[in-house]
C-alpha cells in the first residue's frame, strides 16, 4: 500500500546542507530547484532502488509563504537544532493510491496538496502537527507521472535501515500499520522520540543519520 520514498535532511542553508552530506556520506548531491509558495527549495541525492535523499532549506528567493514552511523548517526547535548542523526530520512514504488511503484515514491523513517543480508533478498529504508523533509518521506522497527519483543519477549510496524510536512505540507501530507501512520502520520504545537512518558509503563505510 505504501513504501518509503525518501529522507528528509533539513539544513539552514542548502549549501551547508550538500556540504555536510559530501562530508558524512562522501557523495555530492544534485540541485533540485524550488517550491512555489512553500518557501523552500531543495537538493537530491539517489540511493538506488526509488528511494532518495532530500536536503531542504528555506528558499532566499521566496517570499514568507502563509504558512508554515514544510518539515517544521520555522519551529523555533528546529531552527536552533540546525544552527548546530544539518539534521534528519522527516521521511515520506510513496503510494499509488492516496485519494483512497486519504479517505480510509479521515482527518489523520492531512489535507492533500498537489505540489509542481519544473513539469515534475507529486501530490502530497502531511499529517496534522501533533499526529505526526516528532515526524516518525510519514507524510504521503503519490507521483501521478515520472517521479523525483527517476531523474537522480545513483551516488552508491544505500539506505540500509529507517528506524524510529518514541517512548509509545505501540501507537507508532498503529499508525504505521494502518498505512501499510510496518515494514517500513523498525520501532522500538526510547524516552525520546528519534528518526534513524542507517546507510552504507559507496566506499563501504556505514554512517546513522538522526533527528535528534
Amino acid at each position: 500500500m505504501a513504501e518509503i520514498d525518501h529522507i528528509v535532511l533539513g539544513a539552514r542553508t542548502l549549501a551547508e546542507g550538500a556540504a555536510f552530506v559530501e562530508q558524512h556520506l562522501g557523495a555530492k548531491p544534485r540541485p533540485g530547484g524550488a517550491h512555489p509558495g512553500h518557501g523552500t527549495h531543495n537538493m537530491l541525492l539517489g540511493l538506488g532502488r526509488g528511494t532518495y535523499l532530500e536536503i531542504i532549506a528555506p528558499d532566499p528567493d521566496q517570499p514568507e509563504p502563509p504558512h508554515g514552511r514544510l518539515f517544521d523548517l520555522d519551529d523555533p526547535a528546529v531552527k536552533v537544532m540546525l544552527e548546530a548542523e544539518p539534521r534528519l526530520l522527516a521521511w515520506v512514504a510513496r503510494t499509488p493510491v492516496l485519494d483512497a488511503m486519504a479517505a480510509r484515514l479521515g482527518p489523520r491523513a492531512g489535507e492533500i496538496q498537489a505540489m509542481s517543480r519544473g513539469n515534475l508533478r507529486w501530490r502530497m498529504a502531511f499529517p496534522p502537527q501533533r499526529q505526526d508523533m516528532d515526524n516518525l509518521i510519514p507524510a504521503l506522497i503519490e507521483w501521478p507521472g515520472e517521479s523525483a527519483s527517476t531523474r537522480i543519477p545513483d551516488s552508491h549510496v544505500r539506505l540500509l535501515q529507517l528506524e524510529a524510536e518514541h517512548p509509545d512505540a505501540d501507537a507508532v507501530r498503529a499508525a504505521l500499520a494502518e498505512r501499510g507501512l510496518e515494514e517500513a520502520l523498525r520501532v522500538r520504545r526510547s524516552p525520546h522520540a528519534r528518526l534513524i537512518a542507517r546507510l552504507r558509503r559507496q566506499d563501504g563505510q556505514d554512517v546513522t543519520l538522526t533527528s535528534g
